[in-house]
């Protein structure tokens, strides 16, 4: 089973934000990646975080930690280098840490907007989602900084404390072990085992409702935790995933969205990201 990237792009176009468009052209249309670095000027705030709703469940033009996760996300996926953009991100991740170094995904302010019903106080409370994830992807833009330090130093001794419940921290945790150096061997295997054990890790592709699934984790055949699921495994979510492409060319959110416009945008994310996994799984 295959999916139409020619009817993606065409929803891609309609519909998603600039940032997605840029990145399309850079994965698929040989686009520079300094464009996806231009595209994401525009969120920086001039404290250094990112803000502004880059992360479309919350409608927050502040600040948030969560937000600067996905740009240099973004960043990483593109190869753009933007030092002088990253470097200003971790000053103010380090004003804003707690004494170990940890981050939390968003602050109260979002309370003042439009934001998803999941963003509630809990997103208040530093921990390793986001602060590993944020330090992974830093390892991965092959970045130096005092934050990173002290956020990887917090992030290893989380490592060697009995893995978090829920999925989303555990992938955060997973991101870091994948690029950051001296990960203690073994790490990530006792994450992929107690990720297996999630409720909202999806094995069986036909589980309903939001979750993360194997193609989270392993986007494509290069990826570090491939061999951590089976061909079957992968087989069936790339099944899924193809054939949940709709009429518009677009992919559909499993989530409550803020916002009409919020909703537009998280189906321009979840579609370039199903059309970079199969494309990587040679499904397109």
């Amino acid at each position: 089973m295959t999916a139409s990237r020619a009817a993606a792009e065409r929803f891609l176009h309609a519909e998603a934000r600039l940032i997605e468009r840029r990145l399309f052209e850079t994965h698929f249309q040989g686009g520079p990646p300094s464009a996806v670095a231009d595209a994401l000027r525009g969120y920086q705030n001039p404290d250094g975080g990112f803000g502004h709703g880059l992360e479309p469940d919350t409608r927050c033009p502040a600040s948030l930690p969560i937000y600067t996760e996905v740009a240099l996300r973004t960043l990483a996926e593109a190869g753009a280098e933007a030092p002088e953009l990253i470097g200003r991100a971790c000053d103010h991740l380090a004003r804003v840490a707690d004494e170990e170094g940890a981050v939390p995904l968003a602050f109260p302010v979002i309370e003042d907007y439009p934001r998803a019903d999941h963003w509630s106080e809990w997103t208040y409370a530093p921990d390793v989602n986001p602060t590993a994830g944020l330090a992974g992807q830093l390892y991965r833009l092959g970045v130096e900084h005092p934050w990173l330090d002290k956020a990887a130093d917090y992030t290893r001794r989380r490592l060697d404390a009995p893995p978090p419940d829920g999925v989303h921290s555990i992938w955060e945790l997973l991101i870091f072990c994948e690029h950051a150096p001296d990960v203690a061997p073994g790490r990530a295997e006792t994450l992929l085992d107690h990720l297996r054990n999630q409720d909202m890790f999806h094995l069986d592709p036909e589980t309903p409702g939001y979750g993360l699934s194997p193609l989270d984790i392993a986007p494509s055949p290069d990826s570090a935790w491939h061999e951590a699921f089976t061909d079957a495994q992968i087989g069936g979510h790339l099944d899924a995933l193809a054939a949940g492409q709709q009429a518009d060319g677009g992919w559909p959110i499993t989530w409550t969205a803020p916002s009409e416009a919020a909703l537009l945008e998280w189906r321009g994310v979840v579609t370039l990201n199903a059309l970079r996994v199969l494309d990587a799984y040679g499904r397109l």
